[in-house]
């Protein structure tokens, strides 16, 4: 039988925490993250492993507790007005061997009460790898629109994340794709019911997904000057 990975007390544990986001309720609650979320999520990770394997060779799938494709829990409140001190999602990003952050190609799981998704492509890179898609974009806007606006990925996701008011410096606001170069993010999203994300057959359901997003993401690794 398929394994189910992730629960309703998955979901009440994140709402029970955004409702009580404090060290000292975490800390009395901290098997239930244990059980109900990190451990979930670590197993699901090892578990995608091959199968991610088999989408590209390029990727990792790391489950270790801290520093892997498991996002911390802890956020980092150093120059934020909100000094909560814990994030009420849990998110999973398997990325590109070449990234060290969350700014890397990747593939992300979001799971959040009322708001989980599939994710791909990269959000927030930076100047560097940013000025590498529009120029990408600019030099092959064919591959571009294939990779963006046809296929299982337009199918499946929607383009979303920020975007400049005006044209990016040095591109020309008259460009046919001029919408696309203002992208500050290049990211496809695939909005996830609760129901299907605690179903048995969510390992599969999630390799269909990325499998999807698969051509969008070799084009901004081909963008960016990495080999999928």
């Amino acid at each position: 039988m398929p394994a189910q990975y992730f629960t309703e007390r998955t979901f009440a544990f994140l709402r029970d925490l955004a409702a009580n986001n404090d060290r000292a309720w975490f800390d009395a609650n901290r098997d239930r993250y244990e059980a109900d979320v990190r451990g979930p999520a670590l197993a699901f990770i090892v578990d995608f492993a091959p199968r991610l394997r088999e989408i590209s060779q390029r990727f990792r799938a790391d489950p270790r507790k801290s520093g892997g494709s498991l996002f911390r829990i802890h956020r980092d409140t150093r120059f934020s007005a909100d000094k909560s001190p814990y994030k009420t999602h849990t998110g999973i990003q398997f990325r590109h061997e070449a990234g060290k952050d969350a700014h890397a190609p990747g593939f992300y799981l979001h799971l959040e009460p009322g708001g989980c998704f599939a994710g791909v492509g990269c959000w927030h890179p930076d100047a560097g790898a940013l000025a590498r898609i529009r120029d990408a974009i600019v030099e092959d806007p064919a591959g571009w629109r294939a990779a963006a606006r046809s296929g299982p990925f337009a199918k499946t996701y929607e383009l979303a994340g920020e975007s400049l008011t005006r044209p990016p410096r040095g591109y020309d606001a008259r460009h046919p794709l001029v919408e696309d170069l203002k992208r500050k993010d290049h990211i496809g999203v695939a909005e996830l019911t609760r129901k299907r994300v605690t179903s048995a057959g969510f390992l599969d359901d999630f390799e269909s997904l990325c499998r999807a997003g698969a051509p969008f993401v070799r084009w901004l690794c081909g963008a960016g000057g990495h080999a999928f």
